[in-house]
C-alpha cells in the first residue's frame, strides 16, 4: 500500500508522496525546495546522516518534499523513498523535525535495504528559504558552500566555504561543490564525442578550436582541461596556461613518445617536474581507446574519477 499522510488545513484529505521528477543533482533538489517556499509552499529536506554497512548512495544525499506530497532526490537505491517522503509529510503537519531508520537496526521490518545495510535519514521542515537561497547564490557563483543541521535545535543554517560532509559535534554538515566545467580543445570526431557526453553527465562545457585567453576566466579548481589535439605545437600555450590555473584535471591525447616531447618542451618553458606531472598522458582511464566515442569514455571516467579522488595512476 502506498504510504499518505493527512495534513491540517485540507478538511482531512489524504495526502500520497509521488515523485516530481527524476533527479540527483544537489542543486536541483535544494532549488526544489526553494521555489515551494517561496510559493508559499511547506517543504522539508530529507538528508543521509548515518550508514551502516552498504549503502546506495553516499553520506549527504538529500530528497526535498513539499506538503503536496511532491518530492524529488534520492537518499538510497530507490527503495525507501516514498516511506522517507511520508515521514516529511508527517514532519511538516507536525512541525516537529525527526530521525529515521532503515534496513539493519530499523524498526520497521518490512523495509529492508538489497545492500543489507542500513541509513538513518534527517527530516527537516524548512523555516526559512535564507540557508538554500545561500547555498544556490554560491554554487552560482562557482563557489563552495555547505549547510550545517543541528538536530538540538531544530535550525539549518548556511556555511560560506568548503565542507566536508560529517558529523561535526552534535550538527551534520552537507559540502555542495560547483558542477564540473570541462573546457575542450581540439577540432576533431574526438572532440566532438567527448563534448557531447561531457554535456549528457550533466558538465557545464566549453569547446574551443584554439587557444583562447578565456581559459584563465573559466578555469577554476572544479575545472577539467581537456587536450584532444594531434598537434604539439598548437597545445603548448593552452597547457602553459592550464597549468598556472590549477584546474583539478589536465589531460592530453598523445602517445608515450608525444608526451615526451611535450614534456621537454614544458621542462623548456620553465615548469618543474612536479608541475608538469599534473598532466594525464595518454589522457584517459583504459588505455588504446582508439574510437571517438571509447575515448570520449575513458576520458570523462579518468575525470571523474580524479574528482572523486580516486584518480590516481
Amino acid at each position: 500500500m502506498q504510504p499518505h499522510a493527512t495534513l491540517p488545513g485540507e478538511g482531512g484529505s489524504l495526502v500520497t508522496p509521488e515523485r516530481a521528477f527524476i533527479s540527483d543533482d544537489a542543486g536541483t533538489i535544494l532549488r526544489f525546495a526553494l521555489e515551494a517556499l517561496t510559493s508559499g509552499m511547506a517543504a522539508a529536506l530529507v538528508t543521509l546522516v548515518e550508514i551502516r554497512g552498504g549503502a546506495a548512495r553516499p553520506l549527504g544525499a538529500q530528497m526535498a518534499v513539499r506538503e503536496d506530497g511532491r518530492y524529488c532526490g534520492f537518499v538510497s537505491g530507490g527503495c525507501v523513498e516514498s516511506a522517507a517522503a511520508f515521514e516529511a509529510l508527517e514532519a511538516i503537519a507536525s512541525g516537529q523535525d525527526r530521525m529515521v531508520r532503515y534496513g539493519k537496526d530499523s524498526p520497521w521490518f518490512d523495509i529492508v535495504l538489497p545492500c543489507g545495510g542500513g541509513i538513518t535519514l534527517s527530516i527537516h521542515k524548512l523555516r526559512t528559504a535564507e540557508p538554500l537561497l545561500a547555498v544556490l547564490n554560491s554554487l552560482a557563483q562557482r563557489k563552495p558552500a555547505g549547510l550545517r543541521y543541528s538536530p538540538r535545535t531544530r535550525t539549518l543554517q548556511s556555511l560560506p566555504a568548503a565542507t566536508p560532509t560529517r558529523w561535526h559535534k552534535e550538527s551534520f554538515e552537507v559540502g555542495y561543490r560547483p558542477c564540473v566545467r570541462a573546457i575542450i580543445y581540439g577540432r576533431s570526431v574526438e572532440a566532438q564525442a567527448t563534448a557531447a557526453l561531457a554535456q549528457a553527465t550533466g558538465y557545464d562545457v566549453h569547446t574551443f578550436d584554439r587557444a583562447s585567453p578565456r581559459i584563465s576566466m573559466l578555469t577554476d579548481a572544479d575545472t577539467a582541461v581537456i587536450l584532444l589535439w594531434h598537434d604539439l605545437h598548437r597545445e603548448l600555450p593552452v597547457l602553459q596556461a592550464a597549468l598556472n590555473a590549477r584546474p583539478f584535471y589536465i589531460g592530453a591525447l598523445g602517445s608515450q613518445r608525444t608526451h615526451l616531447k611535450r614534456t621537454a618542451a614544458l621542462r623548456e618553458r620553465g615548469f618543474s617536474e612536479e608541475e608538469i606531472g599534473r598532466i594525464r598522458a595518454p589522457i584517459g582511464l583504459f588505455p588504446k581507446a582508439r574510437d571517438a566515442h571509447s575515448l570520449a569514455l575513458s576520458v570523462l571516467a579518468e575525470v571523474a574519477a580524479t574528482r572523486n579522488g580516486s584518480g590516481e595512476r
